[in-house]
């Protein structure tokens, strides 16, 4: 809860803003989810029950098979929603990209952990019994506890409402990595200096508008050098028959222009490195955006001899052909 703007800069790149809330993964709002069972022993332990009287008890999950037995699972069922399920022996941080090199986020779980264990350190060391030191800590960090569906339409609003933050932007989550807090904890934890939390935020913005720009590029030099001259001989094969050509020119006409604008703003991103970022999530993106859905309704027009690259139809379902 102290630090959850750190965690989320640990997995903050280009190719995470898209994955993030989708297919299965967490959204950018990072939360626990310790499970229904272990959720009820902290509110206990807050209102002054014992630390040692949660029990994960086992139980029997149907298969949903008539022909098959129930087989025995963990009472805490993982939430794929979450960005911090409990699997039955552990805790998965589930937010962090697949391209990712992981040494990055572990080393930020591992410094909010010290972190934790030495905010308790303090407390029992100042005279708080062991227990008290707990629920003092459970009962200021328990609004990080979510048991709910990641995805639902309320859960941003909800999670506002208990100060966790919706950084769903990588450029929105980097201006929180070198925040007073973070250089403090760094230094006291001897992990970063203060020159070296501050750097690493030039590395993130980098790293970010250098793949946002190759993105860009590419894109265009798929269209320029691939979907034009495409669109052109698909054109050409209607020249005896143009009442077959249906709205054929319009749409790769559009495509056209909407790639040209596009090349155009990329020619325009400013030079500062966050206002860079921020033009090309921004901007830059919605403009990719659409010349994608342009292009994407072209694939279902354009004659598949023509079509420059593999399909959705043929990466998808290539075994059947």
């Amino acid at each position: 809860m102290q630090y959850n703007e750190m965690l989320r800069c640990a997995v903050a790149h280009a190719g995470n803003d898209h994955r993030l809330g989708a297919q299965e993964a967490p959204p950018a709002i990072i939360s626990l989810y310790p499970g229904t069972g272990f959720e009820a022993h902290v509110d206990a332990v807050i209102n002054g029950g014992p630390l040692n009287e949660f029990k994960a008890e086992k139980k029997q999950q149907p298969t949903g098979c008539k022909a098959s037995m129930a087989v025995e699972s963990n009472v805490e069922d993982r939430n794929r929603t979450a960005p911090f399920p409990f699997c039955g022996n552990r805790y998965e941080f589930r937010a962090v990209g697949s391209s990712q090199n992981c040494s990055f986020p572990v080393m930020v779980c591992n410094t909010i952990m010290a972190a934790g264990m030495s905010a308790l350190s303090e407390k029992i060391e100042g005279g708080m019994k062991a227990r008290d030191a707990v629920a003092e800590m459970y009962k200021e960090n328990r609004d990080v506890i979510f048991t709910g569906n990641g995805y639902s339409a309320e859960w941003p609003d909800e999670a506002a409402k208990r100060g966790l933050p919706n950084l769903n932007t990588t450029p929105k989550a980097i201006k929180h990595w070198a925040s007073d807090k973070n250089i403090e904890l760094f230094e006291k934890m001897g992990v970063f200096s203060k020159e070296e939390t501050e750097s690493r935020v030039e590395v993130m913005y980098e790293a970010y508008n250098t793949t946002l720009s190759v993105e860009v590029s590419t894109m265009v030099d798929m269209v320029k050098t691939g979907f034009i001259p495409a669109f052109a001989q698909d054109l050409a094969l209607y020249k005896d028959a143009p009442d077959l050509l249906g709205d054929r020119k319009k749409l790769y006409g559009s495509v056209k222009t909407e790639t040209e604008a596009l090349e155009k703003m990329l020619a325009e991103v400013p030079h500062d490195q966050a206002a860079e970022a921020e033009y090309l999530c921004d901007k830059v993106k919605a403009q990719m955006a659409k010349v994608r859905s342009l292009v994407d309704d072209a694939e279902g027009m354009l004659d598949k001899r023509l079509y420059p690259y593999p399909t959705y139809e043929s990466m998808l379902y290539h075994h059947h052909h």
